[in-house]
C-alpha cells in the first residue's frame, strides 16, 4: 500500500493550518450549518503562552549566555508581541491591557534594554528578575496569581544555541 498520498494530504492540511487557514466551524453555529469557516479568536492565555512566554524564556537564556545581540532581538520581539496583543484584545477582565503592560513592564523592559546595551550580565540579571516580577504582578492584578513565571533554569529550546557566535 502506498502511504505517500495520505502523508501528502496530512502535510497539506498541516501546512494550510500553519499558513493561517481559518478554523473549522464550531458545531451548532450558524456558519457551521452553512459550511462556512469560523475564525478562531486567540484568548489572552493563548497569546501569553504562544507569543510572550517563549520570548521571555529566550530573553533570559540569551542574557545568561551573554549573547547580547540575541537578547536585544528577543526584547524587541516581546515588545512587538505586546503591541499586537494590545490591538487584538484592548481589555482583559474589564482592565485596559495597554495600561497593565505599561505599569508592570515598561520600566523593567527599559532596564533590560539598558543592561543589554551595556553588555552587563549582573545588571541584566537584576533587570530580568524585575521583568519577571512585573509579569507576575500583572497576573495578580488580573486575578491570575496562580500563573507564576520564573527565570528559566533550563532551555525549552533544545534546537537553539544561545551562546554568542
Amino acid at each position: 500500500m502506498n502511504k505517500r498520498p495520505v502523508l501528502l494530504g496530512m502535510l497539506a492540511l498541516l501546512f494550510g493550518a500553519a499558513m493561517g487557514s481559518p478554523a473549522l466551524p464550531q458545531a451548532g453555529s450558524a456558519d457551521a450549518a452553512n459550511g462556512a469557516p469560523v475564525p478562531y479568536a486567540l484568548t489572552m492565555g493563548d497569546m501569553m503562552n504562544t507569543l510572550i512566554q517563549p520570548r521571555h524564556a529566550k530573553l533570559g537564556l540569551a542574557g545568561e549566555a551573554k549573547n547580547w545581540q540575541l537578547a536585544q532581538y528577543a526584547l524587541v520581539e516581546i515588545r512587538q508581541a505586546f503591541a499586537g496583543i494590545v490591538k487584538a484584545q484592548p481589555k482583559f477582565m474589564g482592565l485596559p491591557v495597554q495600561q497593565l503592560v505599561d505599569a508592570a513592564l515598561t520600566q523593567p523592559m527599559n532596564a533590560v534594554d539598558a543592561a543589554i546595551k551595556e553588555q552587563d550580565g549582573k545588571k541584566f540579571a537584576v533587570a530580568y528578575a524585575q521583568l519577571t516580577a512585573g509579569c507576575n504582578a500583572c497576573h495578580s492584578a488580573v486575578e491570575h496569581p496562580f500563573v507564576v513565571i520564573k527565570v528559566p533554569d533550563a532551555s525549552a529550546f533544545p534546537n537553539q544555541d544561545f551562546n554568542p557566535h
